[in-house]
């Protein structure tokens, strides 16, 4: 094996949205550095299953479906 090459793995620690903390391997920053997480399993609908509604942004659902919502397919 080559030397030299592999990513140089360490302890951090994860900081949670919730406050939780827990320490694990990474090559993210340096030895005892903390990560702090914006989205994780605890917050984000993804995971929690948070409501499954579509974002219209600008209305362009409702403009595609005033134009083209009567079509039908002729048999």
């Amino acid at each position: 094996m080559k030397k030299d090459i592999h990513p140089d793995y360490h302890m951090i620690t994860v900081k949670m949205t919730d406050g939780t903390e827990y320490q694990t391997r990474s090559t993210w920053g340096k030895e005892g550095d903390v990560m702090t997480l914006e989205i994780d399993p605890t917050a984000h609908p993804a995971w929690t299953g948070g409501q499954g509604r579509m974002l219209d942004a600008g209305g362009q659902v409702a403009k595609f479906n005033k134009r083209f919502g009567g079509l039908t397919l002729k048999r």
